[in-house]
């Protein structure tokens, strides 16, 4: 009884912090604080996940980059010690190729690869830049103040992906609400679960039309694949879903949030709204990438065999989270790390990953980047918040960081 009205046993001194942890308020952009704490104390630490089990959380640069270039550090969820869920209402489930390791990575990731080369890329910046015009058109002829996400920020990489993919952009609402439902933390299993099945149901009979009349598009090369006995149906939904997911989630949510990170430091969005230099642009997106990454539950892994790494030894059986938030302020890499600096060369960024599993889409992703950041500011140049900072409601709710809404006038 004694024991039940003296509440709780204090935890042991020694016990591993539990992860993920709460951002400061104040500081919207910032890595948690306690994240800065443990990369300072040293590069690998033992953190408590909600289900008790201690993976490793991997910190620094130079030991994140040299794990995801390592073969003995794996990317499949069944492997002993991946810490599979972020959270209890989490889910399960592979999303297709980014959750296995090679050769059958490869060979699926290969089927998909052709259309985000740089030279495909490129030749889409055209059509980019006449969606950016238009929405800026649309937003300046329209009311103020407007919520820069609904009508500008989302809408953007979602028609660059229906436009790649083959999916009807008229069918936006119905995948953009899904999505939010599958990567929303507070989800529940069973609604993140409804979402995702709607939604590869939907993407499940787009690929059948396509098996009886192709198009030119990414969903008809897909649907040959079935077609040669390469893979089958549920494969190539799966396929469709993720690039469908990943191609218009994180672009809109870095949209939003550099954008805001620009109006909060108004020195650096004068010298991009006034710069002519391409350059400038490519550096300000690769700045903004480092400063921002937005998904921040980590890169999760599963070690296969021991690797003795900044004198430690991650067993085999033990899983690995790699943080890049705080890579890439990593002050030994990027001096003044918590400066957000447009001339600065943070090209070495981990914000699309590393190794074999770095993003697909970076290429698309950047070129979108430079689109907008180069044409917004120049075209609105009284561009500004229409609520305080503190107002602005930033997804802490959500697997991927950005706000919900961005409310703006000029």
């Amino acid at each position: 009884m004694a024991d039940t009205l003296a509440g709780p046993a204090p935890e042991a001194p020694d016990a591993a912090p539990e992860f993920p942890m709460p951002r400061a308020g104040r500081c919207p952009f910032d890595p948690p604080p306690a994240l800065k704490d443990l990369q300072e104390q040293a590069p690998l630490t033992k953190v408590r996940l909600w289900d008790g089990s201690e993976p490793w959380l991997v910190t620094r640069y130079a030991e994140q980059r040299a794990l995801l270039g390592d073969s003995r550090v794996s990317a499949d969820t069944d492997r002993p010690g991946y810490p599979t869920k972020a959270s209890p209402d989490a889910g399960e489930g592979k999303l297709s190729f980014i959750m296995m390791d090679d050769p059958e990575h490869a060979r699926l990731r290969r089927m998909v690869t052709a259309p985000f080369a740089i030279k495909k890329v490129e030749a889409l910046r055209p059509a980019v830049q006449r969606i950016v015009d238009g929405l800026i058109d649309d937003m300046l002829a329209g009311p103020r103040p407007v919520d820069l996400v609904e009508s500008f920020a989302l809408p953007i990489p979602s028609l660059v992906i229906c436009e790649l993919l083959g999916v009807p952009y008229d069918d936006h609402a119905f995948f953009q609400d899904n999505t939010k439902t599958m990567v929303h933390r507070d989800a529940t299993p069973e609604q993140r679960g409804q979402a995702s099945r709607e939604v590869a149901a939907y993407l499940a009979a787009l690929i059948g039309r396509r098996l009886a009349e192709p198009e030119d598009d990414l969903l008809s090369s897909i649907a040959r694949r079935i077609t040669a006995g390469e893979i089958d149906h549920q494969q190539a939904t799966e396929m469709a879903l993720l690039l469908l997911i990943a191609g218009h989630e994180t672009t809109a949510n870095m949209i939003a949030l550099g954008t805001l990170a620009l109006l909060e430091h108004p020195g650096q969005l004068a010298l991009l709204r006034e710069t002519d230099a391409p350059e400038l642009v490519a550096s300000a997106v690769e700045e903004l990438l480092r400063y921002l990454h937005i998904t921040h539950l980590g890169r999760r892994r599963a070690v296969t065999e021991d690797i003795e790494i900044a004198g430690q030894i991650i067993k085999a059986g033990e899983g690995v989270i790699m943080v890049n938030e705080i890579a890439n302020r990593d002050p030994e890499v990027f001096p003044d790390p918590d400066r957000l600096d447009i001339t600065r060369d943070a090209r070495r960024h981990v914000a699309f990953g590393f190794g074999i599993h770095q993003c697909l889409g970076q290429p698309l992703a950047r070129m979108e980047l430079q689109v907008v950041y180069g044409t917004l500011y120049k075209r609105i140049p009284t561009l500004k918040l229409a609520c305080a900072l503190e107002e602005v409601n930033f997804k802490n709710d959500a697997f991927i960081y950005g706000v919900h809404r961005l409310p703006v006038a000029w």
